[in-house]
């Protein structure tokens, strides 16, 4: 699965304000609904449920990158939202770092594969140290996105 397809353009967001994960998360909810990824009237259902699933063990895996997701039977299809965070947040990593850089993933409840290739596809490619380099250098959408098709066309994301 393809980043520039699973991530959604107009949920990018360059500089997240929030201070805090949850909030972090909220934007990246809002950013979502916003784009039409789903119904806006949906947003606290899934920040219940991506807070939730944060509980059992957190997403934020190391190397100032975290990948809160949801399955959901409310979406249709794999969606994900990117946020930049320059000065990081606690997002209880389990390399107990600060988090610049949080992709929340909504996938369908009923398509479990298509769950693991998106999953596959971001740590694919989140465990490259040039491209989470990069990532944390990015300050605008463009940059994010010229990344993520750099990151579509390279060998190792096949």
């Amino acid at each position: 699965m393809k980043l520039k397809e699973l991530i959604v353009e107009k949920a990018i967001l360059p500089a997240l304000k929030g201070t805090k994960r949850d909030e972090c998360i909220g934007e990246l909810l809002d950013a979502l609904a916003k784009a039409g990824a789903f119904k806006p009237a949906l947003r606290a259902e899934f920040l219940k449920a991506v807070v939730k699933r944060e509980k059992k063990g957190s997403t934020g895996f190391g190397h100032g990158m975290a990948v809160p997701h949801v399955k959901t039977p409310e979406v249709h299809r794999c969606v994900a939202a990117l946020g930049l965070h320059p000065a990081g947040i606690d997002f209880n990593a389990l390399d107990r770092q600060p988090v610049h850089a949080v992709f929340l993933l909504l996938s369908p409840e009923e398509q479990p594969e298509a769950h693991l290739d998106a999953m596959e596809s971001l740590f694919g490619t989140l465990s490259q140290e040039q491209f989470r380099k990069f990532l944390k250098q990015a300050k605008t959408v463009a940059d994010v996105v010229t990344l993520l098709e750099e990151a579509d066309a390279s060998p190792s994301s096949r």
